[in-house]
C-alpha cells in the first residue's frame, strides 16, 4: 500500500513536469495556431516529457518488457485516452467561460486533472506492469 502511494506522489510530480511543458508550449504557440491546435501538440509535448519522467522516477522498479520506442508508442496510445478527457475539458472551458479563454493555463489544469487518473491506471496497469529484477 505505502509503495503505492509512493508511486501515485511520484506520478503526480511527474504530471507537474507535464504541465509546465503543456502550458509553456501552449503560450508560445497560441498566438500563431489558435488555443485549440497549439494545445495538440503542447500535450504531445507533455506526454513525451511525462514518459520520460515516469520510467526513470515513478515507475523506476516496475518494467514494462518492451524496448524504449515500443514503451513510447504504447504509452502514448494510451495517454490519448485520458488527453480526450483533458481536451474535452479544456476544449469546454476555453469555450463556455471568458477567464479560461483569458487564462488558457486553468483550462490546462482542469484538463491535466480530468485525465490524470485514467492515464495513472493505464500507466501502471496496462504499461509498468512488472516488477523489475
Amino acid at each position: 500500500m505505502r509503495s503505492s502511494l509512493i508511486q501515485l506522489f511520484l506520478f503526480a510530480i511527474s504530471g507537474v513536469f507535464g504541465f509546465v511543458v503543456d502550458t509553456a508550449v501552449l503560450y508560445a504557440l497560441a498566438p500563431l495556431m489558435g488555443p485549440f491546435y497549439a494545445r495538440i501538440l503542447s500535450f504531445l509535448a507533455a506526454v513525451f516529457t511525462t514518459w520520460l519522467v515516469n520510467r526513470t522516477l515513478a515507475f523506476r522498479n516496475r518494467t514494462s518488457e518492451l524496448s524504449k520506442k515500443s514503451e513510447f508508442t504504447r504509452y502514448l496510445l494510451l495517454m490519448l485516452i485520458g488527453g480526450l478527457i483533458n481536451y474535452a475539458a479544456y476544449s469546454a472551458l476555453v469555450v463556455y467561460s471568458p477567464l479560461v479563454r483569458h487564462y488558457l493555463v486553468l483550462g490546462v489544469a482542469a484538463g491535466s486533472l480530468a485525465g490524470m487518473v485514467v492515464n495513472y491506471l493505464s500507466s501502471r496497469f496496462l504499461i509498468y506492469r512488472f516488477p523489475s529484477s
